[in-house]
Parts: structure tokens; C-alpha cells; sequence
């Protein structure tokens, strides 16, 4: 609560800080009730959705601010869902179970008129008062205060569990309905622009991968000319009858080398050099850390060269064999031998070139067939297995230019995130101010 003398004119001390004299506070079992999600067995469940079975949402079906309805379904008899836990518009879904912390209380509004439920897990909250705005109050379970309320609430070790008292116990501000209409509104319009700049950002991603298949098929040509390319079957695919396919090692300046082997007890904190520590899944960039000390005597062999590609040869399955290209920024070392250095000939391959291609599903699972299982170890892949890549080498100005081609489409896919990132933080900045009313809107 606020001190008496930092509250503002028309304003008030509450439980939940300095508020508008004309702001009630409650809970949300005034304005609505929580429903338990449905429970079922195996034999209760089909394998598609069929006449007689509804879909069901999970836990892992609650995105940020909203909820996923095509993926990670499953389909329960419909006789095992009651009429009261049919998803209705404006229903929250919170997953009340949860082995992760982050996921425990998460929650996200419905807003289409879908036929379906929630699991045993989650739980589904429905508003029942005239006087609350739906989406006010989906947007209310997605403020920071809503998450700090919930991580002190969540009990249980290994299982984080909620339950119905503390979710209906949540205390909530409760704005004149013209007000909360008018929060809900303003936040909606800024929801609907991260919305569009995300379904760019699909649409980029997936004129990327089409684009691609078609370069590393049928090489730079116009689509409609596709037809006329003269191609011939390899280890890879087809390709233009022209290009070769080497494997990796007949193309590289120096060998496939994994990173350095730190002891961390003996490195010297008073040298400051950089590791490079993950190759990530979404984005093919990596992670760094700085504050890495050793002496950079010991270094000679790996450091970076701006058009150097590194490769995660030691990880969970889904992430060994991706890969990354260093552009120069800073001054980097490999550090860890979960990294694989793969530095080319310039002058027999473009680099960017190479990338893409090693993002190809036709290398990703060439890598994840390959991988070694050892005990105690993550799954891996050995250098022996990285220079026998299969990697297609047409004429190198073909290289150039199917490199700038997915390079535009890079810079596109940059601007859009970027723009993402920036509207994220704005609708953070704004819920917050909007629900703590340190700004208000206009209701007229």
C-alpha cells in the first residue's frame, strides 16, 4: 500500500496501491466462477476429431495471450465433457498443474466460438456478472502482478499446483464498465498489431522455406522456369545437372576442429575473453557469455573469423546439428566441445550459401540419424560425421546470388522481429500502466 502522502488527488490507499477513488477492488469470485477441466482415460480418447468426440486443450495449448486450437490436441468422447465445461467466448484456461514453475497459472482467453473443452490439469474461469468487461478480465491474467501473485500461491516440490480458492481469491481492480471497456479496447488494438506483425512473420518464415527448397532444387531461376532445369538425382535430392555434391571436408581451409576444453576451476578471471555457449532451435543465432577467463595463449586455434559456421555437435537430439554463422561482431572463441568450428574455402563456397543449406531438412536429418548415444552424455555427433556431409557446389556466382536471395528474406524476417520485440515491450509497459491506472483513458 502507498503512503497517504504519495497518493494523488482522486486517488486512494488499497491493498493493491494508490487507485482511483472511483476503482473498487475484489476478487474474482464476485464476478465469476472457475470450472474443473475434464477427466478422461485412454480408452476415452480417438486418434482424430470424429463424430462423437470433442477436442481437448492442454496445458501446453496456453500461448502468451492466447490459446493455441490447432495443435497438441486431443479428442475426448463427448459424453465424458458436461455442458458447463464447453469453452465458451470470453473463457480464461488456466493450467492449474504443471511440473514447470513457468507454466503453473498460465492462462489465456478464448475469443472464437470454438466446440470444445480443457483437461483435468487446467481449469476454465467464466465470467457471471453484468458489471465486468471479459476481456478487462482476460487481460487481468496477464499482468506482473497476476504472475507474482500466482509463483507465492503455487504449492508442491517436483508438481506445482494451484487450486480453485487461490485463483477465485486473486484480488482484481475493478474500474467503472465504461472504463474497463475502454482499457480492454486500447489494449485490444495493441494486441491486434502484435497479431498482424506475427502472422507476417509466419508468412516470411514460410516463403523463406519455400524459397529455399526451390534454390537448393532447381538453382536461381524464376519459378516459371523451373520446369526447363535439367536435374539429376543425388544423395541429397535433385539438383541441376551442372552442380556438384562434395562432402564438407573437401571444401573447408582448415579441419572441422570442436571448441576448446575449459577447465573453468583454472581459468583466470583477470583475462576476459568470450565463449560462445548455444546454437539456438527457433532462430539458428547463438548465445554468449562474457567474463570467461583463460590465457588467450591457448587460443590460437579458436577464434573466429567473420564467415566461420559452428555447429551444435552435443545437445538434446533436436538441437545437435544446428547451425550458425558468425558475422564478425565481436571477438569470439569456441570455448566448449559442444561446438564444432567449420571454417570454409572462400573461394570454393560462400559461407551464407553453406548455412542455409545445413539448415535444410535434407541435412537436419542426415545429422539427427547419425547420432551417438553415450551414457551419462548428450546425444552427438562426431567430426568424422560432419566432414562426410553431403553439401551441393554449383558455380560460385550462384552461390552469390541464392545467398542474397535468403539474405533479403533474413533482413525482412529481422525488421518484422524487431518490430515484434518493440510491441511486446509496449503492451507490457502499457497493461500495466492501464490496470494500475497510472494512465487512464477516455470514456466519452
Amino acid at each position: 500500500m502507498s503512503d497517504s502522502t504519495d497518493i494523488p488527488e482522486g486517488y486512494k490507499a488499497t491493498e493493491l496501491g494508490a487507485l482511483p477513488e472511483e476503482w473498487n477492488i475484489g476478487k474474482l469470485d464476485h464476478v465469476g466462477i472457475l470450472i474443473r477441466g475434464v477427466s478422461y482415460k485412454e480408452t476415452d480418447l480417438g486418434e482424430t476429431l470424429q463424430p462423437g468426440f470433442l477436442p481437448v486443450l492442454r496445458a501446453m495449448n496456453i500461448q502468451t495471450g492466447s490459446l493455441d486450437l490447432k495443435s497438441n490436441l486431443v479428442f475426448v468422447r463427448r459424453e465424458k465433457v458436461s455442458e458447463k465445461q464447453i469453452l465458451k467466448y470470453g473463457d480464461i484456461v488456466i493450467a492449474m498443474s504443471s511440473g514447470s514453475k513457468s507454466i503453473v497459472g498460465k492462462a489465456a482467453q478464448i475469443h472464437d466460438d470454438w466446440n470444445g473443452s480443457f483437461g483435468a490439469f487446467c481449469a476454465g474461469f467464466r465470467t457471471q456478472s453484468k458489471t465486468i468487461d471479459k476481456e478487462f478480465i482476460g487481460f487481468l491474467f496477464q499482468t506482473t502482478a497476476y504472475r507474482e501473485y500466482i509463483e507465492k500461491s503455487a504449492c508442491g516440490t517436483n508438481i506445482k499446483n494451484l487450486t480453485i480458492p487461490h485463483i477465485l481469491n486473486y484480488p482484481i481492480p475493478l474500474p467503472p464498465l465504461p472504463e474497463q471497456h475502454a482499457i480492454a479496447t486500447t489494449l485490444r488494438t495493441v494486441q491486434e498489431a502484435q497479431e498482424k506483425t506475427h502472422a507476417v512473420i509466419a508468412a516470411t518464415k514460410a516463403l523463406k522455406a519455400a524459397m529455399m527448397k526451390h534454390l537448393f532444387t532447381y538453382g536461381p531461376v524464376p519459378l516459371e522456369e523451373a520446369e526447363r532445369v535439367a536435374l539429376r538425382e543425388t544423395e541429397i535430392g535433385p539438383v541441376p545437372e551442372e552442380w556438384d555434391v562434395v562432402d564438407l571436408e573437401k571444401i573447408l581451409k582448415i579441419p572441422v576442429r570442436n571448441g576448446y576444453a575449459l577447465n573453468q576451476s583454472k581459468a583466470k578471471e583477470e583475462v576476459r575473453t568470450y565463449k560462445l555457449t548455444a546454437v539456438t532451435k527457433n532462430d539458428f543465432s547463438y548465445k554468449y557469455t562474457k567474463k570467461i577467463g583463460v590465457d588467450p595463449s591457448k587460443l590460437e586455434n579458436y577464434w573466429l573469423t567473420p564467415g566461420d559456421i559452428f555447429i551444435a555437435r552435443a545437445n538434446t537430439p533436436e538441437y545437435v546439428g544446428l547451425a550458425a554463422l558468425y558475422r564478425g561482431e565481436e571477438k569470439y572463441a569456441i570455448f566448449t566441445d559442444l561446438l564444432v568450428l567449420v571454417r570454409v574455402d572462400v573461394n570454393i563456397v560462400v559461407p551464407k550459401f553453406l548455412l542455409e543449406f545445413l539448415r535444410m531438412p535434407v541435412s537436419r536429418r542426415y545429422y539427427q540419424s547419425r547420432l551417438k548415444h553415450t551414457a551419462g552424455n548428450f546425444p552427438k555427433i562426431d567430426q568424422n560425421i560432419i566432414n562426410a556431409t553431403k553439401v551441393p557446389l554449383p558455380p560460385l556466382k550462384d552461390q552469390k546470388i541464392i545467398s542474397e536471395i535468403i539474405e533479403t528474406l533474413d533482413q525482412k524476417l529481422a525488421a518484422e522481429q524487431s518490430r515484434k520485440e518493440a510491441l511486446d515491450t509496449h503492451f507490457a509497459s502499457l497493461l500495466h500502466a492501464l490496470m494500475t491506472a497510472k494512465i487512464r483513458v477516455s470514456t466519452a
